[in-house]
């Protein structure tokens, strides 16, 4: 078997030379590697090129995104049930006729996978034939628990996201998460950065949404699996290093704008009228306090101060 594993990256190269190396030393199946550069500008394209001439490089003109520079790879496998000439590092060139990998691995640069994480995802979805995805338990790179698995976001999660309190409360149910546990567990959905999806429910539900820039995607692909009877799950004793939000994190606050329009899209996509004006309001109350701590707090200098006004400006326009 070879399990093929799509990485979008964006003036990571580091953390994606660090990505593949652990990749290269997992237990399991051969892998056959696809990166979607979305125009990097730190020597990413000449560092694979150079160093892992095997992987299969999609350079794009643009960063488009989580979303969109997936589906490139996803296409060029044949989901889209289109023939695709795809350039590896090397720079020859392969036809791929159609969809034939049966599991799929979306991975996130700045993650590195322990030995057997990627055998212990792929012999759970062999032992459950309608789980369309499951993702691993991540850790941050010292080892400490990081949640990797959440409900889906509703109210209570939003006004938590705005309104921090108790820490036990941002920990709870209330805010999304589940309680720790060592064995699969069945989830809403994962966190984006460590995916293993079945061919055939990519092929049933279709590609990542791709009116979602960034944020949010992996939610929404996992409401449509939902919606279509597959399952979704959690393998804790599937490891993961993730070393969090290193791409996303060059643009703090365009991030931030990002994250609450793609909030905005996927409840206006799920719920009715009611329910999104809640939410609305909500948000509203909590961009004005976001506002009056931006306005008080002596610690932010002036530049960054008013960068997140500007940013908090267009995420108050997007919820208008």
């Amino acid at each position: 078997m070879i399990l093929t594993v799509v990485i979008v990256s964006y003036n990571t190269a580091a953390l994606l030379r660090q990505c593949l190396a652990a990749l290269l030393q997992s237990e399991g199946p051969s892998l056959d590697i696809w990166v979607v550069d979305n125009a990097s500008r730190d020597g990413t394209i000449e560092m694979l090129r150079a160093e892992c001439p095997t992987v299969r490089l999609l350079p794009q003109a643009q960063n488009l995104g989580f979303a969109a520079a997936n589906n490139v790879a996803l296409r060029a496998m044949g989901f889209s049930g289109q023939r695709t000439r795809v350039a590896p590092a090397s720079g020859a060139t392969t036809s791929i006729r159609g969809p034939s990998s049966e599991f799929v691995l979306l991975l996130n640069p700045d993650a590195e996978v322990r030995p057997e994480a990627i055998a212990t995802l792929l012999d759970f979805m062999r032992s459950h034939p309608r789980t369309g995805m499951t993702g691993a338990q991540l850790i941050y790179p010292d080892g400490r628990f990081q949640h990797s698995a959440f409900h889906f976001p509703g109210i209570s999660q939003t006004f938590l996201d705005l309104f921090p309190l108790n820490h036990r409360l941002m920990d709870s149910r209330l805010n999304g998460r589940y309680p720790r546990r060592r064995s699969p567990f069945a989830v809403d959905h994962p966190l984006g950065a460590c995916m293993l999806l079945r061919g055939a429910a990519i092929q049933e539900v279709g590609l990542l949404d791709e009116g979602y820039f960034m944020y949010v995607e992996e939610v929404d692909w996992c409401r449509r699996l939902r919606q279509a009877g597959w399952e979704v799950w959690c393998e804790p004793r599937a490891l993961v290093v993730h070393h969090e939000a290193q791409s996303t994190g060059q643009f703090r606050e365009a991030m931030y704008v990002q994250l609450w329009r793609s909030r905005d899209r996927y409840f206006r996509s799920y719920h009715g009228a009611s329910y999104v004006g809640l939410i609305h309001a909500v948000v509203r109350l909590g961009l004005r306090r976001e506002l009056r701590r931006l306005n008080r707090d002596p610690n932010i200098a002036a530049d960054e101060r008013a960068r997140r006004r500007v940013a908090v400006a267009a995420v108050k326009q997007q919820f208008t």
